[in-house]
């Protein structure tokens, strides 16, 4: 089967670990840039990858990248491309558009062009004139970066951080696929115990026991490709098959959300719960001052306030300096946490092993790294 160009789109600062997301599931042939990961693959590819990427926001099929300066040449280049091979008669194929730093800024032209030009292509191979769109959807984008236009068509549907187990949130919830990442980022060895002492509606522990489970995060809801006629549906029934297949439903975990608010908890087993992820994970009411554990060695992986306005600024201070504590406790414990406020290391008391830029949402975070020391070789060896 001929090799197809797809991109995993993800969040500035997560390429790498999409990248290596990939990698796992055997897609090596790949380019790494800025938000965005492109890699090879056949339509199996497209199943598998929306099944299993835990930190990329979409999996896009790539029809085609040019240079275009003016609007005949987006034009004709997209006219060009096989827009038959992918869009049957009856498609909806709706053109969204963005434009940076290009002579084509106007992004409705370039949408309207777009769709012009693959009117007329598929007039050419269909010998017809007028197409109802009642059919799939296939949404289009034309994305323009320095006069070179990306022309994409989205597999994903709804974006990959929407797993199907979080229908509540809280007020300002952490997607499900940036928690999934700082998971990653952390390298918690899965035998240890990890804590979110700040875990709101649940994001974080429910994505560490998922991804130490090995269950693919997109294994219970639909994509849009589903629905494409010329993708096989044994294609997408052998990967929820495989999927099925390699979880590990009888490992330990020992993982721990507590939170001062009661409310919140409710939402987090109730989310573990549609996760499948229930019994894995201890929930508990408690304040952060009074977070203690018996275990010499364990992570803490969260998401504090950050503070946007002049009284929040200073609540979420007061969270830094009880966290501090609470790591003075426990000084074999590791701890990383993701926060928008500049001054955290300071406040915190300590610099941190390695920090990394990372972004939530649209705001601009430091992700804070702070190794504990290795477990001694004899230790390893008991809790293996």
């Amino acid at each position: 089967m001929a090799k197809i160009e797809f991109i995993a789109t993800a969040a500035f600062g997560l390429e790498a670990v999409v990248a290596k997301e990939l990698k796992v599931l055997g897609y090596t042939d790949q380019l790494v840039e800025n938000g965005r990961v492109t890699f090879r693959g056949d339509e199996e590819a497209m199943c598998r990858t929306n099944l299993w990427l835990r930190s990329a926001d979409r999996v896009l099929l790539k029809m085609g990248e040019f240079e275009a300066a003016t609007f005949e040449e987006l034009f004709q280049q997209t006219k060009a491309l096989p827009w038959a091979d992918l869009l049957p008669a009856d498609a909806e194929f709706p053109v969204d558009g963005k434009s940076i730093k290009s002579k084509l800024f106007s992004v409705s032209d370039c949408q309207a062009i777009v769709k012009k030009a693959i009117v007329e292509k598929i007039k050419q191979s269909y010998k017809q004139n007028w197409f109802a769109e009642t059919g799939a959807r296939y949404k289009i984008e034309v994305a323009l970066l320095k006069d070179r236009a990306t022309l994409t068509v989205d597999t994903s549907g709804a974006g990959l951080h929407k797993r199907g187990y979080r229908e509540l949130s809280t007020k300002a919830p952490l997607r499900e696929t940036q928690a999934a990442a700082l998971v990653r980022l952390s390298n918690w060895p899965a035998e240890q115990v990890l804590a979110d002492p700040l875990c709101g509606s649940g994001t974080i522990p429910i994505e560490a026991a998922m991804s130490a489970l090995n269950l693919a995060p997109g294994l219970n809801r639909r994509f849009v490709a589903e629905s494409w006629p010329h993708i096989p549906a044994k294609l997408w029934e052998r990967g929820r098959e495989e999927a099925r297949s390699v979880a590990l439903r009888g490992r330990t975990l020992r993982i721990i959300g507590t939170d001062i608010d009661e409310k919140v908890l409710s939402l987090a087993r109730h989310h573990a719960r549609k996760a499948g992820v229930e019994e894995y994970i201890h929930f508990q009411q408690l304040p952060l001052a009074q977070f203690r554990s018996r275990y010499e060695h364990g992570s803490i992986i969260c998401n504090p306030p950050y503070g946007e306005r002049l009284g929040e600024v200073r609540e979420a201070e007061v969270i830094y300096r009880e966290m501090r504590q609470v790591i003075a406790k426990h000084p074999t414990w590791s701890l990383f946490l993701l926060t928008s406020h500049l001054g955290f290391e300071q406040i915190f008391g300590r610099p941190a092993s390695k920090k990394r830029k990372l972004y939530n949402g649209r705001i601009q975070c430091n992700y804070y790294l702070y190794h504990g020391p290795e477990p001694k070789a004899k230790e390893r060896e008991e809790k293996v």
